[in-house]
């Protein structure tokens, strides 16, 4: 089974191709330094930018994260969907996922084929599944040379959404980077 497949290749320190409702994306081992080195390799992605992780639920956020109350509230109101929360990464994150930063994106996707991958193998890196520079992908069938190459597993799940996330930094109140929800994120962040 493709999913069972794509669990392996994680587990083995591969690279999977999974659809989110807003990209592909480009998944591997998060807690995994040297799957993490094949993500930027795959990419062509500056070490310099941090890669997001993506999880299942919020329980296991949790698990590799230190939550504040207002970022949980936020994370069980936004999530799942086509947001990336940052938060502040706990200490089995890797600086190498982090870009050394303190602090890490989450995502939980809003797509059964992503949760089912998630479910087996999270947490998995959260990075658009393109080189960097060019066009993230809504199609399989559309993936750059490279990225194709470098994956183990290509999970197809049709055509996706097409607006990549909205990043946020929930306890600073700053959005990152505009995309679905933008607006529903700004009026919640002035209310709470």
């Amino acid at each position: 089974m493709e999913i069972d497949r794509a669990v392996r290749a994680i587990h083995d320190g591969g690279l999977v191709v999974y659809p989110t409702e807003t990209v592909y994306g480009l998944g591997a081992d998060a807690l995994d330094p040297a799957a993490v080195e094949r993500v930027y390799e795959a990419k062509g992605r500056n070490r310099s930018k941090p890669l997001s992780m993506a999880v299942p639920e919020v329980e296991s956020a949790a698990q590799y994260t230190h939550l504040t109350e207002r970022e949980r509230r936020f994370i069980e109101e936004f999530l799942p969907g086509p947001v990336t929360a940052i938060v502040a990464a706990g200490p089995d994150v890797p600086e190498e996922l982090t870009a050394g930063r303190d602090r890490v994106g989450i995502r939980i996707p809003d797509h059964e084929l992503a949760l089912a991958l998630l479910d087996e193998a999270a947490p998995i890196t959260a990075t658009s599944a393109n080189v960097s520079g060019r066009p993230s992908v809504r199609r399989a069938d559309a993936l750059d040379p490279e990225i194709r190459e470098a994956a183990t597993q290509v999970l197809d799940g049709g055509e996706t959404g097409g607006t990549e996330s909205t990043v946020v930094d929930v306890e600073r109140g700053v959005i990152h980077r505009r995309g679905t929800l933008a607006e529903e994120i700004e009026g919640w962040l002035e209310a709470q």
